[in-house]
């Protein structure tokens, strides 16, 4: 697949990155003393803690770099893209709302995420490669490719040792560079509290970063490295003894008193704080880009000191946008601390994973956004739809053009899609009103347009199988569409001679209109047509009054139909309950 963005005119923040990171993997790449000739592999970077459900903020993390790996590669760069998982971080508390999971999982707090059983009824041996599962199946789905690395895996088997006991010797260096934030005065809480609502939103708990952890100093002075627990797994360790010349340390454990000398360079069981153990990570992959959360880029956070201990293991900080957090409609705020907070699987359940690239693709990092989870996700594809339309005609513009591409595909080929993606509000409706039954789903789909009736439904998938998710799991029951079983007699009774004027002008012409188009054109007519108008009339040949005269007629026929003012688009409504049935409940 091509560069999406070819010329200073159609370039996107997507590929000012790129242009940034190569510039700068070369640079890098020209100040080391090699023969190899050889174009450097280039290297970004994302960090995700499983602690909890990975959510649509956490997303980000993921989505602003592999965004960026991807125009790489299409402009014929190696490039990788690592995903640390942060699997051997602390546990720190109980997530509310998970399934199968109790107030007894407390007494794990402070082991590693690895060592936590997985909730109950899980398929996978403990709590990381539970809540690790579920984003490795969506970032397949929505196409992103990725090496992923287990920091339990390289902390438990020995790969950091060199680098933990660098850190040890120049604990005074670390300690030295902390210091001069320890005493910064923090951003007022008023201050913190209104970035957070102009932003409408939270600091995610998804990565390491969240827990800013810098190390302690004891009696025997500064240490960037804790131990986990011999005896019962936990980290609320203090190293009480170093000897830099045989790496003898010792521990005490302040849960269960147990303590222990052992030699670092054979120890495997601990970490790195997270303030040392983040920069520690830049320097061993040779990270070149890696954004970082607005909670981590504050004076004083893991990434602006980490640019500063980066150098004490002879590496550079990497270019580190910020990005701004992920909203949900009608949901402020998201933390991955407490559950039912929407994931990256819940917004495929109703979305295609080309809707949900787009959203990541179209705003620059520092922007924030909301996912649509209610009504509105109808009104973000008529916008994704047109948008289309626009691109497949040459309408659009450049900067939509290249967002739309990120968007359908990657360097590897585009994402698979639906056949014939039929306008999701109208699928949307049709499972509302057919409730599961496929057979009449597909009766209905392939009377939407009789000159090219759809075949079968598998050419509306899986756009109809995303709509019929969101009807099933996000309108509530109360909104449902149920259509009457008899006709409403006592209103048919009442109505004036108007009214019946209007039923009989529709009724006359369903045969005629019976396609999407034709009862669209058919119902906004029939008030037209009773005002002494043409039903081609436009709004500008029509007096207000009509628009007026349209909403009373509509509300007749959803009280008719449905038992309620208001309901899916009328067209589609006609054409799901059908003709005879139509004509029965309009009193025939």
């Amino acid at each position: 697949m091509p560069t999406v963005a070819q010329s200073t005119e159609t370039t996107d923040w997507v590929s000012r990155f790129a242009d940034e990171v190569i510039e700068e993997s070369e640079r890098r790449a020209s100040g080391k003393a090699t023969s190899d000739a050889t174009a450097p592999v280039v290297v970004v970077a994302s960090g995700l803690s499983p602690s909890g459900p990975i959510h649509l903020g956490n997303l980000r993390e993921v989505m602003t770099p592999h965004l960026v790996a991807d125009e790489i590669r299409r402009r014929g760069h190696q490039v990788r893209h690592l995903i640390s998982w942060d699997d051997y971080d602390r546990y720190r508390k109980v997530p509310a709302g998970i399934s199968g999971v109790d107030e007894s999982w407390a007494e794990h707090i402070g082991k590693p995420l690895t060592s936590v059983p997985a909730p109950k009824g899980s398929a996978y041996p403990n709590w990381a490669e539970h809540f690790k599962a579920a984003m490795v199946e969506s970032l397949a789905e929505l196409g992103v490719e990725f090496d992923g690395i287990s920091q339990t895996e390289q902390y438990t088997s020995g790969v950091y040792r060199e680098q933990i006991l660098h850190a040890m010797r120049h604990r005074g260096d670390i300690d030295a560079i902390l210091d001069q934030y320890r005493t910064k005065k923090a951003p007022a809480k008023k201050q913190q509290q209104k970035a957070v609502d102009e932003a409408e939103l939270e600091a995610a708990e998804g990565s390491g970063a969240a827990a800013e952890d810098d190390g302690s100093s004891g009696s025997a002075g500064y240490f960037p490295y804790k131990p986990y627990c011999g005896n019962c797994e936990k980290d609320l360790t203090t190293v009480t003894a170093y000897d830099d010349d045989s790496t003898e340390l010792t521990y005490t454990c302040t849960v269960c008193a147990f303590s222990e000398t052992v030699r670092l360079e054979e120890f495997n069981r601990g970490k790195l704080v997270w303030k040392v153990d983040w920069p520690m990570r830049w320097a061993y992959e040779g990270v070149v880009f890696e954004p970082s959360g607005v909670d981590h880029s504050s004076p004083g956070s893991s990434f602006q000191v980490g640019g500063q201990i980066v150098g004490i293991f002879g590496g550079q900080q990497p270019i580190g946008p910020m990005y701004a957090f992920v909203g949900i409609s009608g949901m402020a705020k998201m933390s991955s601390s407490r559950g039912g907070v929407p994931t990256p699987a819940d917004a495929l359940r109703i979305m295609e994973p080309q809707i949900l690239r787009w959203l990541y693709a179209r705003r620059r990092p520092n922007q924030s956004f909301k996912i649509a989870f209610d009504q509105e996700i109808q009104r973000l594809y008529d916008e994704w739809d047109k948008l289309a339309a626009k691109v497949a005609d040459g309408s659009a513009l450049p900067g939509d053009v290249a967002a739309y591409t990120r968007a359908v595909g990657t360097a590897a080929g585009e994402l698979p899609r639906t056949a014939r993606p039929l306008p999701y509000r109208t699928l949307a409706s049709v499972a509302d009103i057919t409730a599961g039954h496929q057979d009449q789903a597909l009766r209905i789909l392939s009377e939407l347009d009789p000159a090219d009736p759809l075949g079968a439904l598998d050419e509306a998938r899986p756009r109809y199988d995303k709509a019929e998710a969101w009807i099933n799991t996000h309108v509530p029951a109360d909104q449902r569409t149920i259509v009457r079983a008899e006709p409403d007699t006592e209103l048919l009774k009442s109505l004036d001679d108007a009214s019946r004027q209007s039923l009989a002008l529709l009724l006359d012409g369903l045969a005629e209109h019976w396609s999407l188009d034709g009862l669209t054109h058919l119902v906004y007519g029939v008030p037209k047509v009773q005002a002494g108008f043409s039903a081609d009339a436009t709004p500008k040949e029509l007096p207000p009054e009509i628009k007026t005269a349209q909403r009373t007629f509509f509300a007749l026929l959803y009280h008719l139909l449905v038992g309620r003012d208001t309901g899916p688009r009328l067209p589609t409504l006609l054409l799901a309950v059908g003709q005879d049935r139509v004509r029965t409940l309009l009193g025939q």
